[in-house]
């Protein structure tokens, strides 16, 4: 698996938000994260990056987000229901990642997630499809 500073699309970065958690990566219309090994990702620390994203994009923009689990750790699936109720939505949502407990946590999260969650392989297949999705969708991409 690869890293995001190892693609060729890191070029295209336009910020870059690090937490103690993990970092955000944010590109037109596109975020990509990676969360640090072991951490139990809970909506407390989702709300710092929908902070970071909604400051970036703004309120109306869709966005598409790849979770990029390089490292193995864990998601409070039931904290999604939080990020729904506070009405964060995503357009379009991929997971990258054959670490232990990445499919488990993709099948929990797909019952949350009511728009279109996509597994991959090779982060380079979610960008594609994100990009993909977001252009078919007239987004700001050119």
């Amino acid at each position: 698996m690869q890293y995001v500073k190892q693609l060729d699309y890191f070029k295209n970065i336009r910020e870059v938000r690090e937490f103690e958690f993990g970092s955000f990566y944010f590109f037109d219309g596109l975020v990509i994260s990676e969360i640090n090994k072991g951490v139990f990702f809970q909506w407390k620390m989702a709300e710092k990056a929908v902070k970071a994203a909604k400051e970036f994009y703004g309120e109306e923009q869709p966005i598409a987000y790849i979770s990029n689990r390089i490292h193995s750790y864990t998601v409070a699936p039931a904290d999604w229901l939080k990020f729904y109720s506070h009405r964060h939505e995503l357009a379009y949502y991929s997971v990258v990642g054959n670490t232990t407990g990445s499919l488990p946590s993709t099948l929990l999260e797909k019952m949350f997630f009511k728009g279109s969650l996509m597994q991959f392989n090779e982060i380079e297949e979610a960008i594609t499809w994100s990009l993909e999705k977001l252009e078919a969708d007239n987004s700001i991409l050119p």
